[in-house]
């Protein structure tokens, strides 16, 4: 005993259990650490360190989520602990923005009659609002979207696109708005169908887009909130042209893309734009001064755009190819104002096979007009003639714009290319802001409407070029490193002094 009693008051023995104390307490600390931040809500566990920063949620959903007024209730119908990590992370972060936001999980494996009563699949997220009775749902391969094209040439399936925020902000908009949108896209003229991404991005904003031909109807349908018309190739005819202006002066509002076709063979077409303020120049349009990699003719356009025109747009960077310039000219009426949002610089032209005549062109404009909300379309603006009970006439005014006469606005947006929203671009280029300025030229036709689609995030591997070294990255590759070269330096210069 005594020689036990005499080992425990050694130097090294007292060194050796200060040692193991000192573990015991680190470990202890450790695991209460652990246990602590197990209990956080997993909105605060994960930090997005991934390139493509899919947790990552843009302003225009916070500004949303931030004014949301009524309560919307999630239910995911799915085994939680089965369920990607990606959506439950997510699903976390977003339904944490409001406080008007419930997220409520049902097993469909014990509890199997939620289908029915939900009317939907497993592994889905059914988004409800009681006040408005509307409800939709959203399932796993819409937020995780898998691209089996690539079976064809691996044999395998690859994930492609994460669209957690599009699809849930989208879903949020439709059950808490009564407000929806019909655009009708012209045919008969050669016209181009709009891009799939175009198509998806109007679908999350909730905007019904249905073809509408011309040629065969020229009235344009009373529930027409827009009329689009995307690089049509053949001209209107007289009927249809006459059909387009009555349509505008009524407080009608439209949208045209030019396509390739040269402007001289289609008067008709020129006639409205002219109405309007706006005459097509001849030619393509270069600008040596802002263009891609000295290619005059793929421009990147000066913007004037402010408001709900400018949410979204974080660079400005668009890019147009091939387009048409416009010349703003004197309107048919004092009432149009018309103004560009999108010119070359002073260093423009307009290049035709023989000619290059240098100015400013505008790529982009828009005309509006304010008109009497009863006004018949194609009846014009002014004072009108009525007979009254005796027979004799008197001035009738037009609309003050009171309740009972209210006052609509006219709007006509011309975009020079119709290759700004071309697929092919928008995916080669995937940083340019093309379909975000599109659509927010879209819904600015719309008042008390935002622009709320948002693009889905690529999951395509991002390798680690000193073109996407984050923070983070520069941390684990130079900064960790240095730190352990310093320590170890400064304890090699102690013992050598000592």
């Amino acid at each position: 005993m005594e020689k036990m009693k005499k080992l425990f008051h050694t130097t090294g023995t007292a060194h050796g259990i200060y040692s193991v104390g000192l573990t015991a307490v680190v470990v202890a600390i450790v695991v209460v650490v652990n246990l602590i931040f197990g209990q956080l809500p997993e909105k605060y566990r994960n930090i997005d360190v991934s390139s493509s920063k899919i947790y990552e949620i843009t302003d225009t959903s916070r500004d949303f989520l931030k004014d949301l007024d009524t309560e919307v209730k999630f239910t995911v119908l799915a085994v939680k602990e089965e369920a990607d990590e990606r959506i439950r992370t997510f699903l976390s972060k977003y339904a944490s923005l409001s406080k008007n936001i419930s997220v409520e999980w049902i097993d469909p494996v014990l509890h199997p009659s939620a289908l029915q009563d939900y009317d939907a699949s497993e592994n889905s997220i059914v988004v409800s609002c009681e006040k408005t009775g509307r409800n939709t749902t959203v399932t796993f391969d819409k937020i995780v979207v898998v691209d089996y094209s690539s079976y064809y040439y691996t044999g395998s399936v690859s994930e492609n696109e994460f669209d957690g925020e599009g699809q849930l902000t989208s879903a949020v908009n439709y059950v808490t708005s009564e407000d929806e949108k019909q655009i009708y896209r012209t045919a008969g003229h050669g016209e181009s169908m709009l891009p799939a991404n175009i198509t998806e991005l109007m679908d999350k904003n909730n905007y019904t887009v249905s073809e509408w031909n011309l040629l065969m109807n020229p009235d344009i349908p009373k529930d027409c909130d827009l009329l689009l018309m995307n690089a049509p190739a053949n001209d209107l005819t007289e009927d249809e042209r006459d059909a387009v202006l009555d349509y505008l002066a009524g407080g009608g509002k439209m949208m045209l893309l030019l396509g390739d076709t040269n402007s001289k063979d289609l008067p008709n077409l020129s006639a409205v734009m002219k109405e309007y303020g706006m005459e097509a120049a001849d030619g393509y349009i270069a600008d040596p001064q802002r263009c891609y990699q000295g290619n005059a003719f793929y421009i990147f356009p000066m913007l004037s755009v402010s408001g709900d025109m400018a949410k979204g747009l974080s660079s400005e960077m668009v890019l147009l190819i091939n387009a048409h310039g416009l010349n703003l000219t004197d309107p048919a009426r004092e009432t149009i104002s018309t103004t560009s949002f999108m010119t070359t610089s002073n260093t423009g032209s307009a290049v035709t096979e023989e000619t290059q005549t240098d100015g400013t062109y505008t790529l982009g404009a828009v005309a509006t007009e304010t008109v009497s909300g009863t006004e018949e379309p194609g009846s014009g603006n002014g004072d009108e003639t009525a007979e009254d009970a005796d027979g004799t006439e008197e001035t009738a005014s037009v609309s003050d714009g009171s309740a009972e006469n209210p006052k609509k606005e006219a709007r006509l947006t011309v975009i020079s290319s119709a290759n700004m929203i071309d697929s092919q671009l928008t995916e080669t280029f995937t940083t340019l802001e093309n379909t975000a300025l599109f659509m927010n030229a879209v819904t600015a036709n719309f008042d008390g409407v935002e622009n709320l689609s948002i693009e889905p995030k690529s999951l395509a591997a991002q390798y680690n070029t000193i073109q996407y070294v984050g923070l983070i990255s520069l941390f684990a590759i130079f900064g960790i490193p240095l730190v352990i070269l310093a320590g170890g330096f400064t304890v090699w210069f102690k013992r050598r002094k000592a």
